[in-house]
């Protein structure tokens, strides 16, 4: 027996049909207070719309919406696992005036205030007729229990009572046959009743995702939002390394190469001159080194001469040996290409570091305006973002660029990496 069939068995026992049966009949008196909050009050606002009160009262209603559909994606998400988004906050705007065009155009509100009216059908009809349809198959189902138990009569059209409890027209169910038929058809239909209920259930999840979760311009908002807070973050994190690296370390060396040079320039003993100036040359050389190695931390030098140039850089000095595919026709924004050489490289060292590969082999290329990089090992697996290896760190400054980074890892290996970054920033 396959899975479908053993599904239909189970659908009249599976928590999930008593789940969505238990939907209905809980949402839809919700679904009538809402109905009616939402044709009153917006008829009254409108009516009132000569006065100062109408608009208030309208922009209040829209408000009250966003609580209904908040109160709704709850009763979804508890009962029956309907997962909604939250739709963006209200963002008042400063003043009365301010705060009233702001209720007036809210989106997210209006369409709560269309899922109401929309939720008033779907809520009342779904129970209603689930009701009904259970109701019918069990009352066929038993047919002949309660067609033997209380007698039931009824009369034709020629007056000649039956003792039967269903009729279709002077067509009555009086036999035991008939009984058993009616029976065996109320079987059926109570394994069938789950499906139109499960159905309703999931039109009403549709129809939730449209009007009450987050519109994909207001999701695109939100993740640019996101992306804007986490780019700040990262600049602000970088000028702090950048102050502290200058700070503890280039400052430092300049401190001490001025003192040896200041003490050189005081003594007389030539001995002590030639090594005052011999540490400070020391220093000299120790300031440049740390301040190349700053510079290459924020613009590697290789990137001028290309992308190509700069991760075939990356693979001649990887521990891991690395097999280099790389053709990129049109050279990326300035910001792109960085963002991309450091991401080659952090996935480069998470090989030598974590993976225990014997190869890794670099794919780059462009297509369709997307620069698409994979990085792929022989290693043992198990990689996934969050598990502390910097991909976490990776797929934030990706979707800054509003990239993404995706992770193919199964225990065991091979694991293979990629990223895309759109080619212009």
């Amino acid at each position: 027996m396959n899975e479908q069939a053993r599904a239909f068995l189970r659908g009249p026992i599976a928590a999930r049909t008593w789940a969505s049966f238990g939907y209905l009949l809980i949402s839809a008196p919700l679904a009538l207070v809402g109905f009616c909050f939402t044709v009153t009050f917006l008829a009254a606002g409108t009516f009132l719309a000569i006065t100062f009160l109408g608009l208030p009262l309208i922009g209040l209603t829209v408000l009250a919406g966003r609580w209904f559909g908040r109160l709704h994606r709850a009763l979804g998400r508890s009962l029956v696992g309907i997962q909604v988004g939250n739709p963006p906050p209200f963002r008042r705007n400063p003043g009365l005036l301010g705060w009233l065009g702001a209720a007036l155009s809210d989106g997210p509100g209006w369409r709560a205030l269309s899922y109401l009216i929309v939720k008033f059908v779907l809520a009342i009809g779904g129970a209603f007729g689930a009701v009904v349809l259970w109701s019918w198959a069990a009352l066929a189902f038993t047919y002949p229990v309660w067609w033997q138990g209380f007698d039931p009569t009824n009369v034709d059209s020629r007056g000649v009572v039956h003792h039967s409890g269903i009729q279709f027209g002077d067509y009555f169910i009086e036999t035991w046959p008939r009984a058993l038929l009616v029976s065996a058809a109320g079987l059926v239909a109570i394994f069938l009743v789950p499906w139109p209920v499960r159905a309703v259930v999931a039109l009403d999840g549709v129809m939730m995702r449209w009007l009450l979760g987050p519109t994909s311009r207001g999701e695109r908002v939100r993740e640019l939002e996101r992306s804007r807070a986490r780019a700040v973050e990262d600049s602000a994190a970088a000028l702090r390394r950048i102050e502290r690296d200058l700070h503890d370390g280039t400052q430092a060396r300049l401190v001490a190469l001025a003192m040896s040079l200041g003490q050189a320039r005081e003594t007389s003993d030539p001995e002590r001159v030639r090594e005052l100036v011999g540490s400070a040359h020391d220093n000299a050389k120790d300031a440049i080194a740390e301040l190349r190695d700053m510079v290459r931390g924020i613009h590697p030098p290789v990137l001028d001469q290309g992308l190509e140039a700069a991760l075939a850089t990356l693979a001649a000095r990887s521990a891991v040996p690395v097999e280099l595919h790389a053709s990129v026709p049109r050279r990326p924004s300035p910001a792109i290409e960085t963002i991309m050489y450091f991401c080659v490289a952090e996935l480069l060292t998470n090989v030598v570091r974590h993976s225990g590969a014997q190869h890794a082999v670099v794919r780059v290329h462009e297509h369709g305006g997307r620069l698409r990089a994979e990085v792929s090992d022989d290693g043992h697996g198990g990689a996934r973002i969050g598990a502390g290896t910097g991909l976490s760190g990776l797929d934030e400054r990706v979707r800054t660029m509003d990239g993404m980074l995706t992770v193919d890892s199964p225990p065991g290996g091979p694991t293979t990496i990629t990223v895309e970054l759109p080619v212009r920033s």
